[in-house]
């Protein structure tokens, strides 16, 4: 009875895993009889494609070029991406029996089911463009229902010239070929004071009207302190408005006295150092505090330093149960498989829910203080009348030279379409309202100019 139960579940669960897997030698049958699907976007246009010469050569054309580089991934030299998730869809025909019949007969290969993807031209455009030059990464999701609707990591490639230009790619100082969006880990800066924030106040039973703090624009700590963004002093603050102007003096203040087990419980909550609901490869964030750890490593950690280390996925993941009111969807690359005429629907990927991160209540407080970045704190030049953004700016530096700093964005935007999350870290850029501010406008503005 249990071989029997073990046999159904492989059969229904694992032996498409067991087939796609690379070292499954089953993959070179189907590739000698089936040329590669498309994958498409989710209005339909076309992403990646074969296209087979007279000689019978088949080639794989990316008409975006390096737009959707690290997203589609690439299928020569291995594969990645999106070409590496849904390579045995791809690999499968479901076309017409008759036409494979005759296909058959004539020793002809048929043609691969297509991909329909979640991914948005429009936003992926407008991320991809907006980042420019930059090293970094954005992930553009909805929140409701965990929809990737863009994903940029640069520097980046054509996927269409990978087995031309390898020896550059896999030999590039810039990690050309790593995904930064799920694989780069960075200190998040001030975007983890909203993790700090939501510490304290369930410490303190979500009272924060009598918190009041004296900014000097710096906060001692041993022999040395820790300082504002260039030394400002901010002044008498309330929670709100230390969160509003992401005053680090206020939250490394915080740092000496929340409750460490408490702090690395929510940590966890959080997914840190634990595994992610993702399909892609991707790196572990980590979150390091212990009791016996110095006042200042305290006090780094609440404003976002420290040791603790994010990937820009994982930071917009937190962002969208914030803002799906404590609920996180697991992030969706792919709507449904279909056949290459797009007539026969074969398979459709349901949205589905990862599970809770937050009460309803805590993330309602915290969309309330997110807000409060845009309308009176960091993230000013985000108001705007289409629509209403929230979220939190990061600054975070990774060097003992102060002047270099990462550019972080994560939040969100509300109106009369579906929640967007952003998240955006600009490498090595400097303050996030000079660089990545801008890349969330320009995504926030594509998104309301029409249908996406």
């Amino acid at each position: 009875v249990l071989m029997i139960g073990y046999l159904v579940h492989f059969q229904v669960a694992e032996s498409r895993g067991t087939i796609n897997n690379p070292y499954n030698a089953r993959l070179e049958t189907f590739e000698k009889r089936v040329i590669r699907g498309n994958i498409l976007a989710s209005d339909g246009q076309v992403l990646a494609y074969t296209k087979v010469s007279e000689d019978g050569t088949e080639t794989r054309y990316y008409p975006f070029d390096c737009t959707f580089a690290h997203v589609l991934g690439y299928s020569d030299y291995g594969k990645t991406g999106i070409e590496e998730l849904g390579n045995f869809q791809l690999l499968t025909s479901n076309a017409y029996f008759t036409e494979k019949f005759i296909n058959e007969l004539r020793e002809q290969k048929n043609v691969g089911d297509s991909l329909v993807t979640t991914l948005d031209v429009k936003l992926q455009t407008a991320a991809h463009d907006a980042l420019g030059d930059q090293k970094g990464a954005v992930v553009v999701m909805e929140a409701a229902t965990g929809n990737v609707r863009a994903l940029v990591s640069k520097p980046d490639y054509d996927p269409g010239l990978v087995r031309s230009e390898w020896g550059r790619l896999s030999g590039s100082a810039d990690s050309i070929l790593l995904n930064r969006a799920l694989q780069g880990l960075y200190p998040p800066g001030s975007t983890f004071k909203t993790v700090t924030l939501l510490e304290y106040l369930r410490e303190h039973s979500f009272q924060a009207e009598d918190y009041r703090f004296q900014c000097e624009g710096k906060v001692p700590v041993g022999n040395s302190s820790i300082s504002c963004y260039h030394g400002t002093r901010h002044g008498m603050l309330d929670l709100r408005q230390a969160y509003a102007q992401s005053c680090n003096s206020a939250f490394a203040d915080m740092g000496r006295s929340l409750d460490d087990h408490a702090f690395r419980e929510l940590s966890g909550q959080l997914l840190f150092d634990a595994e992610l609901p993702l399909s892609f490869p991707y790196s572990k964030s980590s979150f390091r505090l212990k009791e016996s750890d110095s006042e200042a490593l305290h006090m780094m950690t609440a404003i976002g330093q420290g040791e603790t280390l994010v990937t820009p996925m994982h930071m917009a993941m937190i962002t969208a149960a914030v803002a799906n009111d404590g609920i996180l969807m697991v992030p969706r690359f792919l709507d449904r498989t279909e056949s290459y005429t797009g007539k026969t629907l074969v398979e459709r990927y349901p949205v589905s829910e990862y599970g809770r991160l937050m009460s309803a209540q805590e993330a309602e407080v915290l969309q309330g203080y997110m807000r409060s970045v845009v309308e009176e704190g960091t993230a000013a030049p985000l108001m705007s009348d289409a629509y209403t953004a929230a979220g939190k700016t990061g600054t975070a530096e990774y060097s003992s030279d102060k002047s270099k700093s990462h550019a972080w964005f994560a939040g969100y935007v509300t109106g009369d379409r579906p929640d967007l999350v952003v998240c955006i870290l600009v490498e090595s850029a400097g303050s996030s309202s000079q660089y990545s501010l801008p890349i969330a406008k320009r995504i926030f503005d594509a998104y309301y100019e029409g249908d996406s």
